[in-house]
Order: structure tokens, then C-alpha cells, then sequence
């Protein structure tokens, strides 16, 4: 899972691909890595935001961290229900950052193991 969530945050640096094509791989990237921390710790989730909220528990992050992978996923959902996408450079620079953050968080408990 780590190494799909990983070539999806290199696929989201892309230039040439879509704002939206690279917010949509940033926030894929995230939600993999994060969905990896909870089976390490052996648990699933039916429920997309789950996996970011449980971030708490599995790495010990804060709110503050694991709340702006709930606000991509607000934006991701308005995205794949609604039809409508606004997205700035700033924004998947955050998630690239928080979500590089993410993956070497969840390659740690990997080597505890």
C-alpha cells in the first residue's frame, strides 16, 4: 500500500497533468498511506474520512495534522459528487508535504514490526 500511496504523491508533482488529475493523486496518496497505518494496527474502515481520522490513534498525530486531510477530502467529495473542483497550487503543495510526512510515519511502524 505504501509504495501505490507513494507513486501516487510523485504522479501529483506531475506538471503537465491537471490541477485537479494531481489534487486527485495527492489526496489518493494520503488516503493509502493512511488506510495502511490502520491495517498495521488491524483494524479496516468502510468509511473514507475514518482512515484520516483515526490518524490520532495510529501515528499519534494531532488534529491539527490529520484536519487537513479532512479538508481534501470535503474537496474531493464535492469533486466526485458534485461535479465541482476548486483547487490552488498552495493546497496540493500542503498535501504533498503532509502526506510525504504521512508515508515515512507509516514506513516506521512498518520497521517495528
Amino acid at each position: 500500500m505504501l509504495v501505490i500511496a507513494y507513486r501516487r504523491l510523485l504522479d501529483s508533482q506531475i506538471k503537465e497533468v491537471s490541477i485537479e488529475g494531481r489534487f486527485t493523486s495527492a489526496y489518493n496518496a494520503a488516503h493509502g498511506a493512511a488506510l495502511a497505518a490502520l491495517r498495521w494496527h488491524g483494524f479496516r474502515s468502510e468509511n473514507r474520512f475514518m482512515v484520516f481520522q483515526c490518524l490520532g490513534d495510529t501515528l499519534g498525530w494531532p488534529a491539527s495534522k490529520w484536519r487537513v486531510f479532512d479538508s481534501a477530502h470535503q474537496k474531493r467529495n464535492l469533486a466526485e459528487y458534485e461535479g465541482y473542483l476548486e483547487v490552488e497550487e498552495s493546497t496540493i503543495d500542503e498535501l504533498h508535504n503532509l502526506t510525504m510526512s504521512l508515508i515515512k510515519d507509516v514506513e516506521k511502524l512498518a520497521k517495528m514490526k
